[in-house]
């Protein structure tokens, strides 16, 4: 049993929902990425999304997008990512990480080269945005052969045969992106969201995680009443633009943490 099963075995077991906080990698610098992975921990998160910094992330918002120049401008790549969780990993093995990014930098390292290093790192899964789930069988098998989760997203407009495909092959949890968009939108409704999670249910067996418009620890209760995980990715992003170095951890920390108290009030 890999780390992001046994972590959603534990909280099943506990009746408590996952709390999966995202963060650019290298944002605002490569010098704070593995101090705030381990506040993130101490706040509650029971998963990380580390996301690789890409020039040209077409599924992120302006706030994420940002996050992703921020770090380029340090020259983070891909290494520096798998470089990070390693160093995150020297101190921590029980949090699972997930890296969550774009094919690009993936393709440019080869993937089975990839693969191997991130399972190295101890990298737990991977979400890469623009590898469809109906073409990359053998994407999901080199993971696999490493211990690594597929995680794939899922999104109000994913029509029945994408459902299927994803719930083949998916592994660790899926993703439902509950806004139509890109991150950072807002507007939630939760009627349509406990709708579709009802729906993806009677096909897919794995954790379902909701992200997308979730801006507080009201919205994050709510949304912990419908899904297996919160996701929360801009909001985060928004604490770290706009604290100086020296408040940065203290205000994340406090964020997420008061998301983390929300969630555990959403008992099964």
């Amino acid at each position: 049993m890999n780390r992001i099963t046994q972590t959603f075995a534990v909280l099943q077991s506990n009746h408590k929902k996952a709390l999966i906080p995202f963060i650019t990698a290298g944002d605002p610098n490569p010098s704070l990425t593995v101090e705030l992975m381990h506040s993130l921990v101490k706040a509650g998160s029971d998963i990380i999304e580390l996301g690789v910094p890409f020039s040209d992330p077409m599924a992120d918002g302006p706030t994420i997008q940002r996050s992703s120049e921020r770090a380029l401008k340090h020259h983070v790549g891909l290494h520096n990512v798998l470089n990070m969780v390693s160093e995150f990993r020297k101190e921590n093995m029980q949090t699972p990480v997930v890296l969550m990014g774009y094919a690009n930098p993936v393709e440019a390292m080869g993937y089975e080269y990839f693969a191997a290093q991130a399972e190295k790192a101890g990298v737990d899964g991977v979400l890469t945005v623009d590898y469809p789930p109906e073409e990359c069988e053998d994407w999901v098998r080199c993971l696999e052969k490493h211990g690594l989760d597929a995680i794939f997203l899922l999104s109000p407009t994913s029509k029945q045969s994408r459902i299927a495909q994803v719930a083949k092959l998916a592994k660790g949890y899926i993703y439902y992106v509950s806004l139509k968009g890109v991150t950072g939108a807002s507007n939630l409704d939760l009627e349509n969201v406990a709708s579709k999670l009802a729906e993806l249910r009677a096909v897919v067996s794995i954790p379902i995680g909701v992200g997308f418009g979730i801006r507080d620890a009201e919205m994050a209760s709510a949304v912990a009443k419908l899904a297996d995980a919160v996701v929360v990715g801009s909001r985060i992003i928004e604490e770290i633009e706009r604290s100086s170095q020296n408040e940065l951890l203290n205000n994340v920390t406090h964020l997420v943490a008061s998301m983390r108290e929300a969630i555990d009030e959403q008992r099964n």
